[in-house]
C-alpha cells in the first residue's frame, strides 16, 4: 500500500472538474484508491463519493493506493496534485 498526503492549493478546492479528472485518471489503473479527509473517506472511482468529501482550499487530503500498479499510480496522482489536476500533462508524459 502506498500513502500520499497533500494539502489542496486551489481556490475552489476539489470541485466537479478536478474530481472528474481524478476519477478519469484512477479508472485507467487497476489499483484501489481511497481518499480520506478527517473521518470521511471516498472511493476515488466515484465522482459523487469524492464530491461528498467537500475538500476545500487549504485542507489536507490523504490518499491510500493499493494494488498491482500502485507504484506508478501513486507517482501519477502525486504529479497530478502538484500540477493542480492537470491530468492531461501527466498522462501525456506517461503514455497512459
Amino acid at each position: 500500500m502506498r500513502k500520499l498526503s497533500y494539502t489542496i492549493n486551489s481556490e475552489n478546492g476539489i470541485h466537479a472538474r478536478p474530481a472528474g479528472i481524478l476519477v478519469n485518471t484512477v479508472s485507467k489503473f487497476k489499483s484501489d484508491v481511497k481518499l480520506l479527509k478527517g473521518e470521511k473517506e471516498a472511493n476515488a472511482r466515484s465522482l459523487f463519493s469524492i464530491m461528498g468529501l467537500g475538500v476545500k482550499d487549504g485542507e489536507t487530503l490523504n490518499i491510500e493506493i493499493c494494488g498491482d500498479d500502485e507504484d506508478i499510480l501513486s507517482e501519477k496522482l502525486e504529479e497530478m496534485l502538484q500540477n493542480n489536476f492537470n491530468a492531461r500533462k501527466v498522462m501525456e508524459t506517461s503514455g497512459v
